[in-house]
């Protein structure tokens, strides 16, 4: 990635973009402008920045102006109904969806478009390349190859994607595999293995990234209730030991609790109430909040 420039030479939300380094040109988001829910301190990047993010389904409005900040190391799991826009989010994060309308920033960047005196302008596909090797993201369903062992599942993106040799990516796939539990698994395919098991490779395949950023979309919703708590516990080990930023989508309220440092509850695609998951889990100020919560504890 280029290195960024010096932050006095950044642009404005509404400028032109940075110059960077090398061939692509550095875009810049200014805080200053962004009306979030909670203040970054002065000289620290977020991890994801969203301003004014509208996503549409034809007529369906997902997402209403959603300005949006997770810090850097932050472990955020969002809350709420079905279809209160929280997996849009991790898929707008993901750019598998494209927002009709806003910006979202990774570590400073633009992910996807950015303001050229105050038009919405797309930015290269080269550029969105860059910005996904920073981002894994853990399915709901799994979504390995079925036709590769699970040692070439997870080597598969470091090798064709980063350009890792061969022999670097499979020590670390076997490193992965035994911090999942599976060591034993590497040249077994993904069909002969539990829903269980082929969730704990999913979540090998997406840290082979190193990614600064992981998206879990509730990863235990297609498992079987006796191996959701496996799947779990690998998760908590993760929060413990790395500081990767989190985003997390779950109807797992206690998984919520132990990892998360804030918890957003989410309803119609707007934020109804955020806080720590003690604040939320034990005092919830709003309404709304409460009768959610009351559904699902």
């Amino acid at each position: 990635m280029p290195t960024h420039t010096d932050p006095s030479s950044t642009s404005r939300l509404g400028g032109e973009p940075v110059p960077g380094t090398d061939d692509e040109p550095q875009f810049r988001a200014d805080p200053a402008t962004h009306t979030g829910a909670i203040q970054i301190p002065e000289g620290e990047t977020p991890a994801i920045l969203f301003d004014k993010v509208e996503k549409r389904f034809g007529d369906n409005v997902v997402l209403h102006d959603l300005d949006f900040t997770v810090r850097k190391g932050d472990r955020v799991t969002l809350i709420g109904p079905s279809g209160s826009g929280k997996t849009t989010i991790l898929r707008l994060v993901m750019t598998l969806e494209e927002a009709n309308g806003g910006y979202i920033y990774v570590d400073d960047k633009p992910l996807t478009h950015h303001n050229v005196k105050g038009k919405r302008v797309e930015l290269p596909e080269k550029h969105k390349n860059e910005m996904r090797k920073r981002i894994g993201m853990v399915f709901q369903q799994f979504n390995l190859f079925p036709n590769m062992t699970v040692l070439e599942n997870i080597m598969e993106a470091p090798v064709h994607v980063l350009r890792v040799p061969k022999a670097e990516a499979r020590r670390r796939a076997h490193q992965l595999l035994e911090k999942v539990g599976l060591p034993d698994k590497a040249d077994a395919h993904p069909s002969s293995l539990s829903g269980g098991q082929q969730q704990r490779v999913a979540i090998a395949r997406a840290l082979a990234m190193e990614p600064e950023i992981l998206l879990l979309d509730e990863v235990t919703s297609a498992l079987d209730p006796e191996v959701v708590g496996e799947v779990l516990n690998i998760l908590r080990d993760i929060a413990r030991e790395t500081d990767v930023t989190m985003l997390i989508v779950t109807h797992e309220m206690q998984f919520a609790r132990d990892v998360s440092n804030r918890v957003l509850m989410f309803d119609g695609g707007r934020i109804v109430e955020e806080g720590t998951p003690e604040a939320i889990f034990t005092n919830p100020r709003e309404q709304r909040t409460q009768d959610f919560l009351s559904a699902v504890l």
